[in-house]
C-alpha cells in the first residue's frame, strides 16, 4: 500500500479557502475539502478532526496575512487606526465568505488577536482606557465586519440599491432619494467615510 501523502496545515487551509471562495460557508464540509484535495473524506480525517478545525485553519491562514506592524507613530491616532483597519479590510475582503467564521473563531485565532492588540496599543497611547477602550475596540470590530459583509453581499452599486431607489415616493420619500444618491457613492468613500464618522464619535466619547 502506498503511504498516505503528507499535507501541511497551509495546504489544508488553502483547499478549504478555495471551497469557501467558490461555494460559500454552506459549501464547506469535510467531503468538499477532501474532493478539493483529491483524496477520500476518510483520508482527510487523518489530518483534521472535523469541519470546525478546518474553519479554524482557514481563519488563521487569512488573518495571518494581515500586517499588524505598528503604523508610523508620528501620525494622528485616527490615521494609524485607519491604516490597521484598511489592512484588515483588504485582506479579509478578498475572501468575504470567511467573515462569519472570523466572528465564530475570533478568540482562538492568534493572528486575529494580534490585530486587536495592535489597535489597542494605538488606543491606549491616545488615552483610551477602561470601558471607553472596550467600547472603542468593539465598535471598530463591529464596523469592519459589518461593512465588509455589506460591501460584498449588498453593495451600493448592486441591484438592491436600484430596487430601493424605485420605491414609491409617497411611501418612502427619503429612502428612495437616498438610494438614488447612493448609486454614485463608491466603495472607498462609503467605507472610509463611515470609519471617519465612527472615529469622530469615539474621539468625543466621554471618559468614564
Amino acid at each position: 500500500m502506498p503511504r498516505p501523502r503528507s499535507l501541511t496545515p497551509d495546504q489544508l487551509a488553502s483547499a478549504a479557502l478555495a471551497v469557501l471562495d467558490r461555494d460559500g460557508v454552506a459549501g464547506l464540509s469535510m467531503r468538499t475539502v477532501a474532493k478539493e484535495l483529491r483524496m477520500s473524506t476518510m483520508g482527510l480525517y487523518r489530518y483534521v478532526a472535523d469541519r470546525e478545525e478546518l474553519e479554524r485553519l482557514v481563519v488563521e491562514s487569512v488573518l495571518g496575512r494581515v500586517d499588524t506592524e505598528p503604523p508610523a507613530p508620528d501620525a494622528p491616532w485616527e490615521e494609524r487606526i485607519a491604516v490597521l483597519v484598511r489592512r484588515l479590510r483588504d485582506t479579509v475582503g478578498a475572501h468575504p465568505a470567511v467573515v462569519p467564521l472570523t466572528i465564530t473563531h475570533r478568540h482562538r485565532s492568534r493572528a486575529g488577536l494580534r490585530w486587536s492588540e495592535a489597535v489597542l496599543a494605538v488606543l491606549t497611547e491616545t488615552g483610551f482606557d477602561g470601558a471607553r477602550r472596550v467600547v472603542a475596540l468593539r465598535a471598530l470590530l463591529s464596523y469592519v465586519i459589518g461593512a465588509i459583509q455589506l460591501e460584498h453581499l449588498g453593495p451600493l452599486s448592486g441591484q438592491g440599491t436600484v430596487a430601493i431607489s424605485a420605491l414609491p415616493a409617497d411611501e418612502f420619500p427619503l429612502l428612495a432619494e437616498t438610494a438614488l444618491r447612493a448609486q454614485d457613492v463608491g466603495a472607498e468613500e462609503e467605507f472610509f467615510g463611515g470609519l471617519a464618522a465612527l472615529m469622530r464619535g469615539l474621539r468625543d466619547h466621554p471618559k468614564a
